[in-house]
């Protein structure tokens, strides 16, 4: 009867233990299930992400970021900065005139034409206002891109100095202007002279800050086209 007792309590303590080990698992597993199918409470982290435009094709990219590397970004503290000049112009962009500014077209409601006077690199009160409007709409974007070039009165030499001037003008006043610690990151310059990608008369319908009748490409051309692009490259 003893020896019987003995079994009967052994097979007890050793069931019970199981039972409750069983139990205890399928409830952990039960709640697990809850916890993955209820919505989660805990704050989402944002999470920053780049945007990609329509206008960043394969091309623009491709460009913009020669412009940003090889050309370099202004980083040199000075006031004229660094860029590409005409001559390095046809590596950069790969591409004939015509190609290279239809890469921009589809940027025509956010980019500007700043235009010069003829044989000037000095910003008016028209062109100041452009600069600013333009600068002011960055959007989240990157890089601001300025591209300047020349009309072809003159030499070619002269024409080059005179883009350079023209681009460097453009970055001078958002320095004084805006006096922002990552400016020197963030614009890229690509002076073209007289001797690449000259404009057409489809750009007189971009924003502008010549005259309205100041529309032949001669005027055009005694210009910086400046934008702020957002691609990720």
């Amino acid at each position: 009867m003893s020896q019987a007792i003995h079994l009967g309590l052994a097979a007890t303590t050793l069931f019970v233990p199981s039972v409750l080990i069983s139990v205890w698992v399928n409830a952990a597993g039960a709640r697990l299930v809850e916890s993955e199918a209820a919505p989660s409470t805990a704050p989402k982290v944002a999470v920053a992400a780049s945007t990609d435009e329509g206008y960043c094709t394969a091309d623009l990219k491709k460009i913009l970021r020669r412009v940003l590397t090889s050309c370099g970004l202004s980083t040199d503290g000075g006031s004229g900065g660094r860029g590409c000049q005409p001559v390095e112009a046809k590596s950069v962009a790969t591409m004939n005139g015509d190609d290279f500014n239809a890469l921009f077209m589809p940027l025509s409601q956010r980019a500007g034409i700043i235009q010069f006077d003829k044989e000037s690199s000095e910003l008016d009160a028209a062109d100041l206002a452009m600069v600013d409007k333009i600068f002011a709409d960055r959007r989240g974007a990157s890089y601001f891109f300025v591209v300047s070039r020349s009309s072809p009165e003159g030499s070619a030499a002269y024409n080059r100095d005179l883009s350079e001037k023209r681009g460097g003008a453009v970055l001078d006043h958002l320095k004084t202007t805006f006096q922002d610690p990552d400016l020197e990151k963030q614009v890229g310059l690509l002076w073209l002279g007289e001797e690449y990608a000259q404009l057409g008369q489809d750009f007189c319908q971009w924003q502008r800050s010549g005259e309205a009748a100041a529309c032949e490409p001669e005027d055009l051309n005694r210009s910086a086209f400046v934008a702020w692009i957002d691609c990720r490259l």
